[in-house]
């Protein structure tokens, strides 16, 4: 059982924030003093370029950056050369369009879902326009999930490409992903997983998964802005060509050519972000030093009471009361949810507002936007006590008018 005072002793923000009570690790997770030393280590005792100095600094930088990788590796289970860096999981996910369209034609068929963060569906939405190709949208169950059966109902022969999110950042409903991607390999088609909002919830086997790409970001998983990384089997990325060229991605160039280097180093061009790629290798160790178990069963325990406590009050609409995840949307009846989100922040409690870039499935609910309140490690019982009571409160202010 984790000791929750202990665990947010590791998290320096607490320490500036005393009765801070943070509820958008949807958005952004808080970063551990382990991630932000070892960052720091890099920047005062070894901050230097990678791959290319012909010197002991740039030799150990090198090293830690590599050892970053392998760390993403061992916790995907994959080969070091099938892991690329990025900046983010917005920017993997359109590399990856961008560079499997070349092998796309007309009439051929990509499949998405109304659950997707705009950074899947966007990329092969204007695919599908510069290629006339067609979008097919998984129709969702009664409480707003992907299913198999809805899978089925889309699937065909000219399917090409499945880009699914393995969680959805709105509703916390875990996606059949494995199921999905047995059907969809089944006709030939190429799966992309976007798991920005899985990686820090749920162990992941991309080898037992058998997905052809997976996405993820860094500052989700308590590491650091600015870094992410992409998984993509290594047939597959053996046959693919970068879409930016620069430094460091080439072997040899000449006047007319380039001759580009091995994966996944192609897929890199120029200096990257060092600090931040071990910054995410030493998130990555802290969370498998806390545990997936302990993980997920704080986060239930914490979903579980936050849901028993809100569905006690009149006034308000709760629009995943099953999800799989610490993640509850929800909205203050005939309130739009700026105007909510800021008696909470009055409160110093952080939650998201909006449509979360994900709009599709706003729409799908009918509703603007909602208000998201996210659970983490560093989340406390009392947390949702005083979330609780400011949602009540907030329910009484307005039914004044």
């Amino acid at each position: 059982m984790l000791n929750i005072e202990d665990i947010k002793k590791e998290f320096p923000i607490f320490e500036y924030n005393k009765d801070l009570v943070y509820l958008d690790s949807g958005a952004t997770s808080l970063k551990p003093k382990c991630v932000l030393d070892k960052m720091n280590e890099y920047y005062t005792h070894y901050g230097v370029n990678i791959h290319r100095g012909v010197y002991k600094l740039s030799y150990q930088a090198t090293d830690e950056y590599d050892n970053a990788r392998t760390i993403v590796s061992e916790f995907l289970n994959c080969n070091f050369k099938e892991v690329v860096f990025t900046k983010n999981v917005s920017e993997a996910l359109n590399k990856i369009c961008l560079m499997l369209q070349k092998d796309l034609h007309e009439g051929d068929e990509i499949i998405s879902s109304e659950l997707e963060h705009h950074s899947s569906v966007l990329p092969w939405m204007k695919a599908c326009e510069y290629k006339n190709m067609k979008l097919k949208y998984i129709p969702l169950n009664e409480e707003g999930r992907i299913t198999v059966e809805g899978f089925k109902k889309v699937l065909t022969n000219k399917t090409k490409v499945v880009a699914l999110t393995m969680v959805s950042n709105v509703m916390g409903y875990l996606t059949p992903i494995e199921e999905i991607i047995k059907l969809a390999h089944e006709v030939g088609a190429i799966v992309i997983v976007d798991a920005a909002q899985a990686i820090q919830h749920f162990p992941i086997d991309v080898k037992k998964m058998d997905c052809d790409f997976l996405a993820f970001s860094g500052h989700k998983a308590f590491g650091p802005t600015g870094i992410g990384a992409f998984f993509g089997k290594k047939k597959i990325l053996k046959n693919l060509m970068p879409i930016d060229f620069g430094g460091d991605m080439n072997e040899e160039v000449d006047l007319y050519n380039v001759e580009v280097k091995d994966i996944p180093f192609r897929f890199e061009t120029g200096t990257p972000a060092v600090a931040e790629a071990i910054g995410l290798g030493r998130a990555l160790q802290f969370i498998k030093e806390i545990g997936f178990e302990n993980i997920q069963n704080h986060e239930k325990q914490l979903l579980d009471y936050a849901i028993k406590k809100i569905n006690q009050i009149e006034g308000v609409t709760v629009y995943n009361k099953t999800s799989d995840v610490g993640i509850i949307s929800f909205n203050i009846d005939g309130v739009h949810p700026h105007d909510a989100a800021s008696f909470f922040d009055e409160a110093n409690i952080c939650l998201r507002a909006g449509h979360h870039c994900a709009q599709l499935i706003t729409k799908w609910l009918k509703c603007i936007g909602t208000l998201r309140a996210s659970f983490s490690v560093y989340n406390t019982l009392e947390d949702v006590d005083k979330f609780i009571e400011v949602v009540e409160q907030t329910v009484q202010f307005f039914k004044q008018f």
